[in-house]
Formats: structure tokens, C-alpha cells, sequence
């Protein structure tokens, strides 16, 4: 009886978070649902029902392709560069030496800048007639004149990808570092003591403590890093050429810019899908690296 009563009293305690979230999150998505299987200006039907004539018409687009090959790549650079450098400069800043605090506190200050704040200073920082990166590169002679980092198709996603790896690398830095703050030095001592050289200290001694805070933090980036929108288009809005269009910017051009709602509709839900099956996997993959650990 004390069993079904507390169960009882869990959900009375759940019960305003589930109106909330089905208000807020349930009747938004059905009536996208809604969208992407009644709204027919994509498939050109006359009547009120399309079925999976939205989807169709998408998953057989060749915009819709070349768009997700571009969301990919992006995801996958801009994710493995956060993981490399975020790692590294959480090593760095576990060392004692004179300064660490404020390098620490330094490192969190691009993750805590706005997207549209860190978009907009790269977008200077990119500037054909007056950018810092240009300044620099004639300056040192590596460059005979300005360049237009963001308005040459050979440029402009790499230009992207280094904005968003400034940004949010500092958060795999933090989650790292709080993982190298559990590493005993006990054992660390030990392994030195033992003749283990830098490489080897960090493989067998550091990397089992890193590998499911790291696995953590490449679900959140990588999840996030595939529905990008906001730094993408402060700094592009998708061009030039449509090189840097990703999936949520088709969502907003295919709704709003085209007024295609069902277009829109269909598209959002099939990146839910895309997202939901990355997270199940990573979700497996934590599963496994925390059995393993134990």
C-alpha cells in the first residue's frame, strides 16, 4: 500500500511538469504532424489530404540532399575539432602554474557569449575590406590581399566551422576538466613512478575517466551542431551559393521564406527523426562505455 502511495504522490509531483511540457512541446508537434501531411503547396495536390506526398517530395529532392551532406560535414568537423582542442586545453589548464584561475576563467568567456554575439564578431572578424583575419595573414605575408572568407563558396563553411568550434569548445573543455579533477594522484603518481612516459599516462591512466564525461559531451554537441541555425545565419543565411544552407535553414526557407508550411513541416520532423536515431545510438555507446568502465 506505502509503495502504491508514493507512486501515486511521484506523479501528482510530475503532474504540472507533463501539462507543461504537453502544452508547450505535444501540441506543437501535432499540429506540425498536422502540417506535413494536410498542407499540399510542395506536392501541388488539390486536396486537403497528401498523405506522404510532403515527405516524398522532400526525401526525392535534391536540394534536401545536398543540404544534409552540408549538416553532416559541419557537424562532424566542427564536433571533432570542440572534442580535440577541448580536450587539449583541459589538460592545459589542469597543470599548476602561475595564472591557471584566470586562464580558466578566460576559457569559458566564448561559451558564455551569446550565438548571435560570437557569429557577429567572426563576421568581423572575416570582413573583406576591414577584417582582422585579413590584417593579419598580409601582415605576416601569408596572403598578397583581403580575402572574402565568407563570400567565396571554397570558404565560407570552413569560415563557419571555425566560429562554431571557438564557440563551444570551452564546454568539452569544462566537462573534461571535471572529469581530470577525479583522475586519483595516487595513480597518476604511481604510473610515472612506474616509468609510464605522457602517452601512456594518458591512454591507460587519464582516458577511462575521460571516456564517458567526453562520450556526454559528443552527444550534446553533436546533436546540437546538427539542428544549427542562429550562427549560420547571422553569418551567411545559408549562402553563398548555398553552401553553407543546413537542414534548419531549409526549415525556415522551405515555411517562411517560401510559405511552404506542409514543406516545412515535413522536413522538421524527419530532422527530429535524424536526431532521435543519433541519440539512441550515443545513448547505447554510454551504455556500453559505462558497463566497460565498471
Amino acid at each position: 500500500m506505502s509503495g502504491s502511495r508514493s507512486t501515486l504522490r511521484a506523479w501528482l509531483l510530475l503532474l504540472p511538469l507533463l501539462i507543461i511540457m504537453t502544452t508547450v512541446i505535444g501540441w506543437p508537434l501535432a499540429d506540425t504532424i498536422r502540417l506535413s501531411f494536410t498542407d499540399a503547396r510542395l506536392v501541388g495536390t488539390s486536396g486537403e489530404w497528401v498523405g506522404i506526398g510532403n515527405y516524398a517530395a522532400m526525401l526525392s529532392s535534391s536540394r534536401f540532399w545536398s543540404t544534409l551532406a552540408t549538416t553532416m560535414w559541419f557537424a562532424v568537423a566542427s564536433v571533432s575539432l570542440e572534442m580535440i582542442i577541448g580536450v587539449l586545453a583541459a589538460l592545459l589548464v589542469n597543470q599548476s602554474f602561475y595564472g591557471r584561475t584566470l586562464l580558466r576563467a578566460l576559457l569559458i568567456l566564448p561559451w558564455a557569449l551569446p550565438t548571435v554575439v560570437n557569429a557577429s564578431l567572426w563576421r568581423l572578424i572575416y570582413n573583406p575590406q576591414y577584417g582582422a583575419l585579413n590584417a593579419m595573414l598580409t601582415q605576416l605575408g601569408l596572403a598578397d590581399e583581403y580575402q572574402s572568407w565568407l563570400g567565396e563558396p571554397s570558404s565560407a563553411l570552413a569560415a563557419l566551422i571555425i566560429a562554431d568550434t571557438w564557440k563551444n569548445f570551452p564546454l568539452v573543455a569544462l566537462i573534461a576538466l571535471a572529469a581530470l579533477q577525479a583522475v586519483p594522484k595516487e595513480i597518476r603518481a604511481a604510473s610515472m613512478v612506474d616509468g609510464a612516459g605522457p602517452i601512456a599516462r594518458f591512454r591507460y591512466v587519464v582516458l577511462p575517466y575521460l571516456a564517458g564525461p567526453l562520450m556526454v559531451a559528443l552527444v550534446l554537441r553533436t546533436i546540437e551542431a546538427f539542428k544549427v541555425f542562429d550562427i549560420v545565419w547571422v553569418m551567411t543565411r545559408g549562402g553563398p551559393a548555398n553552401t553553407t544552407r543546413t537542414l534548419s535553414i531549409l526549415v525556415y526557407q522551405e515555411a517562411f521564406s517560401f510559405q511552404r508550411a506542409g514543406a516545412g513541416a515535413s522536413l522538421a520532423l524527419i530532422i527530429a527523426l535524424i536526431v532521435t536515431v543519433l541519440s539512441t545510438v550515443y545513448a547505447v555507446m554510454i551504455r556500453k562505455a559505462a558497463g566497460s568502465a565498471k
